[in-house]
């Protein structure tokens, strides 16, 4: 191969590399960060922003509903709601199982609240409570939620990478200003000469207990912190019982709240022998601090989820203990004496799908549930009537009653933030939930409308100022939507202004009257305009605008470079048009042959055929021709389906959600479809064939439709824990059976009479033994993973087997660099031919070794899938071997080839989406967190079997045996090059249409549920044939040059 030779073969590759590269950096161009913090006395600039005069914010702070200057303690923006919060993450807490499965906690309260009767009895000592769905934007993976939860923003797709290696939080957040309030009055009180020596203790701190993805994003933060490691998916318990352990001794330092209490029921949740191993903390501290804010964050619920499913008896176990432990310290709120008010907030950061998994836009995952509940103080001078959550947006429409149905996510940022006292972040785009903010810090009135009015203002003037700031720095916000929601804001804020002028009317009219009249007619005459109808309209239309905003942000979540990714595209068309196979005589000719009946004297027909062994073949009717015509509409037949499948699955299913949710049925008809094609022109063939042998090669193709409905309808459970034992492919006898038939296989075919000769003059009992060895191994550890005796975890044997087939694997790429005298003596009788026999030996035992590593790492179901797919990668083999009547057309059998192997990765439960990837091939050997080993397994267990596949395609192109000469030599008689090339064309139109179709649904409302993660998954299989690609390409170049 010439130099001007190897730049054409690898033009087309690197076109579509610097293609591919163009588009995915303009596709996902990450959102602008902002490092601007909002200032605690920023709120009169803020509010006089949006159109408020100075006398009004006088009126404003006159009347105590505005803070005119920083007040840490007091409140920033606005005065302090709560003395303190709590906040409980429950991990995957689905709406459903908050609503339905946590009767104490929840359940019980909010049974309460609904009886009148039990209300007017235990209001006095009971808090209050609302349970609300909370959405979650996708991805709904725990880090980009912590995110939004902690900003208020929309942290882009690419950033889903940070959920296996995390990143600090470089925006503003309601975590960092609680900081820096903190910060503040250390300041405030190292300048007093009072609080020189105790003022340090006097100042409230933050404390945080649970996953260590917190810590990953404020590593710096917490003063009290314990943070415990979250990725082993197996591990149940660790992190729920250090949360367990910790929260008691949290909760007694909780400002508001009663001291002195041990709440030693907490601690009994969790076992003696978890404790005994809890891991040391982040920061150790034994000095007893007061807390404004504790953080827990449980794990099991997510983890129960992953391994077992939701409706296991795992997952009953693991809520009944949530439960427990969520009533007791909503028990320890509802006791804080009744001049504090103490909140706890028990949310989802998302849910999960019926097999256990997240990570999609699908409704399971995005409906999280919210439990608030205060204390009873929070109540204090506040009636029924006067409940905000009777601000519900029916002042002016459905409109703005559709902004109240629902709670986003990011809607607990300014809520979180006026509560404290905070100001809210300055990148937030939440909308505060009025109904969240208690009456009890209302200092002149005795309405919370104006209160809600105030902070819904000060909320929507935050949105708007980081709009536009975000705009005159990038043009991403489409000008006209901004023109609109600013129209909405200056209706509300006329409205606002003329309440503001009515509220200033009746306060005057208030002082005259108060001079004259009794103070309870005072106070009647203060209710009427304190809780207006047109306070209640600013409420609707600043909800309103928030709700625009928000669903703005939304839809322009990432910033698009709309000319990188034209570019891209033109450049990865460019791609496809050079690598077309049919630039290629070859393929030209092959296809003219069959559409035209132009017979080729190397093609005859109905002769030969790599199925016949060698025996001569006699006609019915003794002319070529007539079998020629019998079989030429079903070649013709093949062809069109195969590139209509093609174009479909390659082409236009990228541009369908439910094509795309629906992938694996498509995938299966069409293979299924396919081979009864090809089964029906075999069996014309053989009955126009009279043969001394009985050809059975017609059913090979049925053998792998066959293969494919069965690893489909019965084996079942990939990726999930083989102490499960609701799918039989999990049964013990199945996979016992399943693994004896690899041993066999291992033995017969890969060792067997089709390396007969080779086997003998290089003898190889130590490959065959490792192998035997670590299918033993991997044996015994599922039998111990199924023991219902937890401290059999079977990680000894597993790490036994991945270290034997490791083993294997540089045994193989030794044998094949290396291999020895005897073998040497052995292939030196027959040149290359033997050569190449034997490299191509040792390439199928190290996939074979591959596929062992994948079988590890994926669970007892994918033994059986590996029987099956040895089985259909053999009748594929003996398909491409075939010629003559019987040859399987090159486009035809790299679709079959391309349809097999997709089929594969649906059929071990995996898709195209985030939610499907088995976390669990990370803790198959070991309860910790590797990251490097761990990212290998779960990159083996996703795309292992395409990468087995596309190395199977390459070789099996490259050479095929096609029998033996009368001198007992072997010889390849056929090349068939042109299947890897039409493999490689599908794959590459597959990333084209990805692209263009991610391009035109940019704005789609699923864009980054369905067709982002379709498009990635693409560009991943793309870039494994992509390297395969070259790895052959420099092989060959190599070769002719030596």
């Amino acid at each position: 191969m010439t130099i001007p030779s190897l730049l054409r073969s690898i033009s087309a590759p690197l076109l579509l590399t610097v293609g591919l590269t163009i588009f995915t950096q303009s596709f996902f161009l990450s959102r602008k960060s902002f490092t601007t913090r909002s200032s605690c006395d920023g709120a009169p600039q803020l509010l006089s922003g949006i159109g408020l005069t100075r006398e009004e914010l006088e009126f404003l702070i006159e009347e105590k509903w505005l803070n005119g200057h920083a007040d840490d303690r007091g409140g920033c923006w606005t005065p302090r709601r709560i003395d303190s919060l709590i906040i409980l993450v429950v991990d995957a807490l689905r709406f459903d199982f908050a609503r339905d499965h946590l009767p104490l906690s929840v359940g019980s309260r909010l049974f309460s609240n609904d009886d009148a009767a039990s209300n007017k009895r235990n209001n006095t000592h009971r808090g209050y409570s609302h349970l609300y769905q909370f959405v979650a934007d996708p991805p709904t993976v725990t880090m980009q939620r912590l995110k939004a939860l902690t900003t208020g923003g929309l942290p882009t797709f690419a950033d889903i990478t940070g959920s296996f290696g995390g990143a600090n939080v470089e925006e503003d957040s309601w975590v960092e200003q609680l900081v820096a309030t903190r910060l503040r009055r250390q300041a405030q009180t190292a300048t007093s000469l009072h609080h020189k020596s105790s003022g340090e203790e006097d100042i409230p701190k933050i404390a945080f207990v649970g996953d260590d993805t917190w810590v990953d994003l404020f590593p710096t933060q917490f003063d009290d912190c314990h943070p415990y490691p979250s990725f082993n998916t197996r591990d149940l318990d660790t992190v729920d019982d250090g949360c367990l352990m910790h929260l008691p001794r949290l909760l007694d330092g909780l400002i508001g709240l009663k001291k002195n209490e041990t709440n030693e029921s907490l601690l009994s949740l969790a076992t003696i022998e978890s404790l005994a191993q809890q891991q040391p903390s982040h920061q150790t501290n034994t000095s007893s601090f007061a807390f404004e804010l504790i953080v827990a964050h449980f794990l099991g619920v997510d983890h129960v989820g992953h391994t077992y499913g939701p409706n296991d008896p795992h997952m009953e176990r693991k809520l009944h203990q949530m439960d427990r432990m969520l009533s007791h310290t909503m028990n320890v709120v509802d006791d804080a004496p009744t001049e504090s008010c103490v909140a706890a907030f028990v949310f989802g950061d998302h849910g999960m799908t019926e097999d256990g998994n997240h990570g999609g836009g699908t409704s399971e995952e995005r409906n999280a549930g919210l439990f608030a509940h205060y204390s009873a103080g929070c109540r204090r001078g506040e009636t029924e009537s006067d409940d905000t959550t009777k601000l519900d947006g029916g002042e002016i429409g459905q409109d703005s009653l559709r902004a109240f149905e629902s709670i986003n996510q990011i809607d607990l940022v300014p809520t979180i933030s006026m509560l404290l006292g905070l100001p809210i972040p300055y990148a937030n785009i939440g909308g505060l939930v009025p109904e969240l903010l208690p009456g009890r810090r209302i200092a002149s009135s005795s309405s919370s409308t104006p209160q809600a009015a105030v902070a819904l203002a000060l909320n929507a003037a935050q949105v708007w100022t980081y709009f536009n700031d975000y705009s005159k720095k990038s043009r991403d916000l489409p000008v006209d939507r901004l023109n609109e929601l600013k129209d909405l804001l200056d209706s509300a804020t006329a409205v606002y202004r003329e309440a503001l002028a009515q509220a200033k009317n009746h306060a005057r009219k208030k002082k005259r009257f108060e001079s004259f009249a009794t103070a309870e007619d005072a106070e009647e005459n203060s209710a009427d305009y304190n809780d207006s109808t047109a306070f209640r309209q600013v409420c609707s239309l600043y909800k309103l605008f928030l709700a625009e905003s928000t669903d703005l942000g939304k839809r322009v979540w990432t910033q698009f470079n709309e000319g990188g990714m034209m570019i891209g595209i033109g450049v990865l068309a460019l791609a496809c048009i050079v690598a077309c196979p049919l630039w290629r005589k070859e393929v030209r000719t092959d296809i003219s042959r069959v559409l035209w009946n132009e017979s080729l004297p190397e093609y005859d027909a109905c002769k030969g055929g790599g199925s016949s062994k060698g025996h001569e073949k006699d006609f019915v009717n003794g002319t070529n021709e007539t079998c020629e015509l019998a079989i030429r509409p079903f070649r013709i037949a093949e062809l069109a389906s195969a590139f209509i499948f093609m174009t479909f699955h390659c082409g236009v299913l990228t541009f369908g959600n439910s094509y795309i949710e629906n992938e694996r049925d498509v995938v299966t008809f069409f293979l299924s479809l396919l081979c009864f094609l090809i089964f029906c022109r075999l069996y014309i063939v053989s009955s126009l064939v009279r043969s001394p042998v009985h050809d059975r090669s017609a059913y090979v193709p049925l053998l792998v439709a066959f293969c494919a409905r069965l690893n489909d309808i019965f084996v079942t459970g990939h990726g999930l824990d083989p102490s499960i034992r609701l799918h039989p492919a999990h049964h013990a006898f199945v996979f016992l059976s399943s693994l004896t038939a690899l041993v066999f296989l291992r033995i017969v075919w890969l060792d067997g009479p089709f390396f007969a000769e080779t086997a003998r003059k290089s003898p190889n009992a130590l490959s065959v033994w490792v192998d035997i060895m670590a299918i033993t191994c991997l044996a015994l550890s599922w039998w111990e993973k199924r023991s219902r005796d937890h401290s059999r975890n079977g990680f000894s044997m597993a790490r036994f087997s991945i270290i034997l087939t490791l083993s294997g694997l540089l045994l193989s790429a030794y044998k094949s660099l290396y291999p020895g005298c005897k073998t040497k003596e052995a292939l030196s009788h027959d040149g290359d031919g033997r050569q190449q026999k034997h490299s191509v030996h040792q390439l199928q035992l190290a996939l074979y070794r591959v596929m062992m590593f994948i079988v590890i790492v994926t669970g007892p179901s994918t033994a059986s899938t590996g029987v099956l797919v040895i089985i259909q990668a053999a009748a594929l083999c003996r398909m491409m071997e075939s010629s003559g009547a019987k040859e399987v057309d090159a486009p035809v059998m790299a679709a079959i080839w391309r349809l097999a192997i997709r089929h594969i990765f649906f059929a071990t439960n995996h898709h195209c989406s985030f939610n499907r990837l088995h976390y669990s091939a990370a803790f198959v050997a070991t309860n910790t967190f590797f990251f490097h080993i761990a990212g290998s397994s779960l990159f083996m267990n996703t795309f292992g079997w395409e990468v087995i596949g596309s190395v199977l395609v390459i070789v099996l192109s490259r050479c095929i045996d096609n029998g033996k000469r009368a001198d007992g030599k072997i010889h390849f008689i056929q090349k068939r090059e042109n299947v890897w090339h039409w493999f490689l064309f599908y794959q590459w139109a597959e990333i084209l249409s990805s692209c263009v179709s991610v391009s035109v649904m940019k704005r789609h409302l699923m864009v980054w549920a369905i067709f982002a993660p379709r498009f990635m998954f693409a560009a991943v299989f793309t870039a494994l044939n992509l390297i395969l690609c070259f790895l052959s390409t420099l092989v060959d170049f190599n070769k002719s040059n030596s």
